[in-house]
């Protein structure tokens, strides 16, 4: 609600000003009560606060036209402006003060008028070293919104490009492959992996890069990508599993394995003609969802570094993931026993249910 009050600057600088005078002329109030002062005596002091927010109306106008002036200009701006504002200011509070408490009485010289303005050049000093402070304190509030809102913008767009960079050759390597089919009159088949096609593609345009989903969701969308491969790949792609109960219900980016289970198949089953088998494992330890995704092919010790070769593939997730989960995160490459790769995605466990389990 205070959030609200204050969001319009000018309602919060009425607000703020009716508070401030409000208290100087509730503490006046209260020093003339306990020192017993006259009513007169009271009733100048309730007035001279009146005055002093009166005065300050035009003592803001005046800094709004000093606002983007040089530092030295704000300074001395601010130190003429508060002295005059301070002498009207002294002028009627005399005033009132001959004219109530002392009776009409009239002063021997007019500098009797100014008597006392040094203390209200401090307090309206004062007035004016808040208004900037609080002033400049908006400012830089609100361009650290800004900064904010750009940053998240732009965090916000890389994510979506990481997310929705889907490899070409996948596409190509399954249009040729239904090509293929029609060809030889496999229609039937030709006509489920192009209604798997369509379900994974609409999967992963359909999900907020920004969100998170189940590894169970996670490996349902990743069996529509691997039926695809296997009308490529028939026996010559096997797939194993090992996943424990409780990390089906663990959160991870959505399609964050697609990329890993594209890499293992560009170079664990298309270039060997016996095929090759991918294993893909997920288990909860000491509060982090583990997830790893393993292949019997060439592995690192044949000069080519799949980390290096493939791309988009393991940038890509390595990227999704630092961006999602700053250094809470660490995707592992090492060599399978006795070959291939295993590729493995640590990041913390968490749950729909917004509470860490471990």
């Amino acid at each position: 609600m205070l959030n609200e009050l204050f969001k319009n600057r000018e309602r919060s600088f009425w607000v703020l000003n009716v508070l401030g005078w409000g208290g100087y002329t509730g503490a006046a109030y209260l020093g003339a009560v306990t020192h017993e002062k006259p009513d007169t005596f009271i009733a100048v002091s309730v007035a001279a606060g009146l005055i002093g927010f009166l005065i300050t109306i035009p003592m803001r106008y005046g800094y709004r036209v000093l606002w983007n002036r040089s530092s030295w200009q704000v300074s001395a701006g601010v130190l003429l402006i508060s002295y005059l504002a301070a002498a009207v200011w002294r002028f009627f509070h005399n005033q009132l003060y001959w004219d109530w408490v002392k009776n009409g009485y009239t002063p021997e010289s007019i500098w009797y008028n100014l008597d006392g303005v040094t203390g209200s050049f401090y307090i309206l000093l004062c007035w004016s070293g808040l208004y900037f402070g609080i002033k400049y304190h908006r400012q830089l509030q609100e361009q650290t919104e800004q900064t904010l809102k750009a940053t998240a913008a732009a965090h916000q767009a890389q994510l979506m490009a990481l997310r929705y960079q889907l490899n070409p050759h996948f596409l190509f390597n399954t249009l040729n492959a239904i090509s293929t089919l029609i060809l030889d009159r496999e229609n039937e088949t030709a006509n489920l992996s192009v209604t798997r096609l369509s379900d994974f593609l609409r999967y992963s345009l359909d999900n907020d890069p920004m969100k998170t989903v189940t590894l169970r969701q996670e490996l349902e969308a990743l069996d529509l990508y691997l039926e695809i491969e296997k009308v490529r790949f028939n026996e010559r792609l096997t797939v194993q599993r090992e996943i424990e109960a409780s990390a089906l219900e663990g959160l991870v980016p959505s399609l964050i394995l697609q990329p890993l289970i594209e890499n293992a198949v560009k170079y664990a089953v298309t270039p060997r003609e016996e095929g090759g088998t991918i294993r893909i494992s997920a288990k909860v330890h000491q509060g982090a969802l583990m997830i790893t995704v393993a292949d019997d092919g060439p592995g690192l010790g044949n000069g080519k570094s799949p980390h290096k070769s493939s791309g988009v593939g393991l940038k890509n997730t390595r990227e999704r993931l630092k961006q999602l989960y700053g250094e809470k995160q660490a995707l592992t490459l090492a060599p399978a026993d006795p070959h291939g790769l295993v590729i493995t995605i640590n990041i913390p466990y968490e749950t729909r249910g917004g509470e860490d389990d471990d």
